[in-house]
C-alpha cells in the first residue's frame, strides 16, 4: 500500500472515535447488518423497518435456509446425540477416524452458517439474522464446554431462532429444555438431594444443582436487582430437578419424575405444590412475564438497537408493552420501530466486532466462499466475539467502551482491507459514506477505495 494511502487509513480509524455522520434515516441499518436503503433515497426508514419486522416474523415460522456447504449442525437431536457418542468412543480408543472430529466440524459449519445469514438477505431478512442474535446473546451457551458443542448450532435454529418473534415465555421454556442450555448450566445434573442416580452419565451426580436457577433469575429474566434471593434460587433449583437431557427424544429433553423434588417450594413468595413437570414450566412463564423482567429486557433491546444509553422514555414504552403484551416479542418491537426516539440523530450505536464482520461481508458480497468463511472466523477470534465462543452465561457486552480500542479498529482496517479486494466497484460503499470521507478516499488508487470505504466512521457505527 502506497504511503499516503497509509496515511488516509490511519486518519479515517482516528476520525471514528469522532463519530460518523448523523443521518435519521441511516437508523433503519440498526435493523439488519446492511444499507437498507440506498444513497440518497427519501423512503421512510420507519416503514421500512416495519416491513423488516413482518418479513422477519414470517421468516421465524419457517425452516432456516442453509446452503448444502454449511448442513450438518442442524441435524435431528437423536442423531446429533449418537454422533457426539461416536466421537466420545473414538477418542477413547484414539481411533483415526472422521467421528473424532464430528464436534468440531458442526461448530466450525454453525458458525459460518451465522455469518452466511447475517450477511445474505436472500439467505435470511436481515432483522430475523439481528434477532437471534441478540437472544442467542441473552440466552447464552458456548461451544468452549465439550458437552454443549454439539448442539449449540441446533440451539440457534430450532430453540433461538424460530422463536425469536413470538412471546418470550416460549423462548425463555425452549431454551430451558434443549440440551445445549441443559448440558450448558449442568441442570442436566441437578437432582432431589438425596436420590441416587444411575447411569447415564448426565444423571450421575447427586444433589441439587443451582446454576440454571441462579441464571435464569439473574440474566435470563428477573436481573440481579430484580427482587429475588438466595433462597429463591435455592427453591427454584428444587422446582427444576428432574429436567434432563434425552438422547432418544426429538427434543432431546424429558422430565424424569424419581429425580425430581416432589416437596412443597415457595418462590418469589408464591407457594408451589408439588405438580412434577408442570412447577417448573409454571415458574417459568410467570417469570417471563413479571415487570422486573420487562425493565430489563426493554433496557437490553434498546441498547441493541438504539444507543449504549437509550432515552429512559422509551424504556419504558417497551416495558409498559412487554406487561401489556404478556411479553410478545414481535408488538415490543413494533413499538420500538414507531417511537420517535429510535430515529432521533442523536442515537448511535458503534458496532460489535460480529456486526462489523457481518456488515462488511454483506456490503463486500456476502460469504462468498470457504476462504472467507476463514478469514471472518479468524477476524472475529482474534477481535475477542468469536461466534459462539463466549465462556461464561452473561453473553458478549454490546457498548462502545467495550470494543472501541486503537487495536481493535486496526483488526477492523485489516479485515475491511482484505475484504475490499473483492470489490470490483466501489462506487455503491462510497455512495453511503460522509461527503468528507468520500471525497477523500476517491483520491486514493481504485483497488484501495472499497477497502478504505469499509475502515470508514460509517462502516463502524449505524
Amino acid at each position: 500500500m502506497r504511503r499516503s494511502a497509509v496515511n488516509l487509513f490511519v486518519v479515517l480509524c482516528a476520525l471514528i472515535a469522532g463519530g460518523a455522520s448523523a443521518d435519521p434515516q441511516r437508523a433503519a441499518v440498526r435493523f439488519g447488518y446492511g444499507a437498507p436503503l440506498a444513497a440518497g433515497s427519501v423512503v421512510d426508514g420507519r416503514a421500512w423497518a416495519l416491513q423488516a419486522l413482518r418479513e422477519a416474523r414470517d421468516a421465524a415460522a419457517q425452516p432456516a435456509r442453509i446452503a448444502v456447504e454449511w448442513q450438518g449442525f442442524e441435524q435431528p437431536l437423536p442423531t446429533l446425540f449418537e454422533r457426539a457418542r461416536a466421537e466420545r468412543e473414538a477418542r477413547r480408543a484414539d481411533a483415526a477416524t472422521a467421528e473424532r472430529e464430528f464436534s468440531r466440524e458442526v461448530t466450525r459449519k454453525a458458525a459460518a452458517w451465522r455469518l452466511a445469514a447475517c450477511s445474505g438477505p436472500e439467505l435470511e431478512p436481515p432483522l430475523l439474522a439481528r434477532l437471534t442474535e441478540f437472544w442467542f446473546n441473552h440466552l447464552n451457551v458456548s461451544a468452549t464446554k465439550g458437552a454443549v458443542r454439539p448442539f449449540v448450532g441446533h440451539y440457534v435454529v430450532h430453540a433461538i431462532r424460530a422463536r425469536a418473534l413470538g412471546r418470550y415465555e416460549d423462548l425463555l421454556l425452549a431454551s430451558a429444555r434443549h440440551p445445549a442450555m441443559l448440558l450448558y448450566l449442568d441442570q442436566a445434573q441437578s437432582v432431589a438431594e438425596g436420590v441416587r442416580t444411575p447411569r447415564p452419565a448426565a444423571e450421575r451426580a447427586r444433589g441439587l444443582n443451582e446454576n440454571y436457577a441462579r441464571e435464569l433469575l439473574e440474566l435470563h429474566t428477573l436481573g440481579v436487582h430484580g427482587g429475588y434471593t438466595q433462597g429463591d434460587v435455592r427453591e427454584l433449583a428444587r422446582v427444576l430437578t428432574g429436567w434432563t437431557v434425552d438422547p432418544r427424544s426429538e427434543t432431546g429433553f424429558r422430565f424424569a419424575p424419581r429425580l425430581h423434588d416432589d416437596g412443597t417450594k415457595t418462590v418469589l413468595g408464591q407457594r408451589i405444590e408439588p405438580a412434577g413437570e408442570a412447577e417448573g414450566e409454571a415458574v417459568i412463564r410467570r417469570l417471563a412475564r413479571h415487570p422486573a423482567t420487562a425493565q430489563r429486557i426493554a433496557l437490553r433491546l434498546a441498547q441493541w438497537f438504539v444507543a449504549d444509553e437509550p432515552p429512559t422514555s422509551l424504556v419504558q414504552r417497551l416495558s409498559e408493552r412487554w406487561v401489556d403484551s404478556g411479553g410478545d416479542i414481535a408488538a415490543v418491537m413494533t413499538t420500538l420501530i414507531e417511537s420517535p426516539e429510535t430515529w432521533s440523530p442523536d442515537m448511535r450505536l458503534f458496532k460489535t466486532p460480529y456486526d462489523y464482520a457481518c456488515s462488511t461481508l454483506a456490503a463486500s458480497g456476502g460469504l462468498a466462499d470457504e476462504r472467507t468463511a476463514q478469514l471472518a472466523l479468524g477476524f472475529l477470534r482474534n477481535a475477542g466475539q468469536p461466534v459462539h465462543g463466549w465462556t461464561t452465561p452473561d453473553g458478549y457486552k454490546t457498548d462502545a467502551a467495550t470494543w472501541l480500542s486503537p487495536e481493535a479498529l486496526t483488526r477492523r482496517a485489516d479485515f475491511a482491507m482484505a475484504l475490499g479486494r473483492q470489490v470490483t466497484d466501489p462506487a455503491p460503499l462510497l455512495g453511503r459514506l460522509a461527503p468528507t470521507a468520500r471525497a477523500r478516499i476517491e483520491r486514493e488508487p481504485l483497488a484501495l477505495q472499497a477497502g478504505l470505504a469499509l475502515a470508514s466512521p460509517d462502516f463502524m457505527h449505524k
